[in-house]
């Protein structure tokens, strides 16, 4: 289950992890067959790299809008011509920094 789901559901959910965390907690189970509380496009990352898992959504509707919103020719626009700029508290930048940190150095 993803942390981003509503809390009802979360307390019913084993584990609860983040989209990488649910592709390594069935990579590296020994159990079969799971099902996924997140967006339905994890399956086909799964399907990739779990090939010898069987995941089945928890629902079929379960698409974010949002991150449908977003592709690679817009970021390569926002990007060229710097037009997107978010701002954060220094408290949430500072967590945020450090993620990037830690992507960037694998």
């Amino acid at each position: 289950m993803h942390p981003e789901c509503r809390p009802e559901v979360i307390d019913l959910a084993d584990p609860v992890a983040s989209t990488s965390g649910v592709i390594r907690h069935v990579c590296t189970s020994v159990d079969p067959e799971f099902v996924i509380g997140t967006e339905v496009g994890i399956l086909h990352r799964l399907k990739k790299e779990c090939p010898d898992k069987q995941c089945y959504p928890l629902s079929d509707h379960a698409i974010c809008r949002n991150m449908k919103k977003t592709d690679l020719a817009k970021v390569y626009a926002a990007l060229i011509q710097n037009s997107s700029r978010i701002t954060v508290p220094d408290s949430v930048a500072i967590k945020a920094r450090a993620a990037i940190d830690r992507m960037l150095a694998i």
